[in-house]
């Protein structure tokens, strides 16, 4: 059966996730960490994707960010992994893949869901057991949003910067997002869209998706497909 093509759109926020095979780590020592993001960086400006908000846990990765072109993400991502193993394998004298094939994304509306998908990728230390508050978490970047932690990689999307007028202003609101619990229904959408490669947000924002790419860019409903479909064939 042959694989659907990933959802992505120029311009267009992406949420996406990279899961160690079979979910095993993929980050042993904080070194390995440290040169993942070092490259990520790199292939990131060398494809232009401009990335939001990130997380690295012990078996995974979660990336918010945006593309400036369709094959930007699956380039970065391509050399990105390859060159990850290839480091992997030779400092750990291991052999064999990394990582549970593809990654897994969603295009991501702007207007309620880009700010919780920030959080939903920060917060994940804090669901994993790992910390209490994800500033006690090294590897994210919430010390940068929230704190003002320099960073030479993230660059902040549109709606992070509508929070406020001033620097400080802006981290301030953000960290207040954390005050409060990040709703259950948000989460679901968003692991459905990731792992599923459709579009998150308003039906709305799903039809327009599915009229510019023509194919189908929600879950399909049970039963037998029929012939013709609103949003396109999937």
């Amino acid at each position: 059966m042959p694989r659907r093509p990933r959802i992505v759109l120029p311009g267009v926020p992406l949420h996406l996730i990279q899961r160690g095979n079979n979910r095993q780590a993929c980050f042993f020592a904080d070194d390995d960490r440290q040169l993942y993001l070092e490259w990520l960086e790199e292939y990131a400006k060398e494809y232009h994707c401009a990335i939001h908000a990130y997380v690295l846990m012990s078996n995974h990765v979660h990336l918010l960010l945006t593309p400036e072109t369709k094959e930007a993400v699956g380039g970065m991502m391509k050399r990105l992994g390859q060159r990850y193993v290839q480091y992997i394998n030779r400092t750990y004298r291991r052999t064999g893949t990394l990582w549970e094939g593809r990654f897994r994304s969603c295009l991501t509306e702007e207007e309620d869901y880009v700010l919780g998908c920030y959080r939903y990728i920060e917060l994940n230390p804090v669901w994993a057991g790992i910390v209490v508050h994800p500033a006690k978490y090294k590897w994210s970047s919430y010390r940068t949003n929230a704190q003002g932690e320099p960073s030479s990689m993230l660059q902040p999307h549109g709606l992070y910067l509508s929070l406020g007028t001033t620097g400080h202003a802006r981290k301030m609101a953000y960290r207040e997002l954390f005050r409060q619990e990040l709703d259950p229904g948000l989460v679901d959408e968003i692991r459905t869209a990731t792992n599923g490669n459709y579009a998150l947000g308003s039906s709305h924002f799903q039809e327009q998706v599915a009229m510019v790419l023509k194919r189908r860019v929600v879950p399909g409903k049970p039963g037998r497909p029929r012939k013709q479909g609103i949003l396109g064939v999937g």
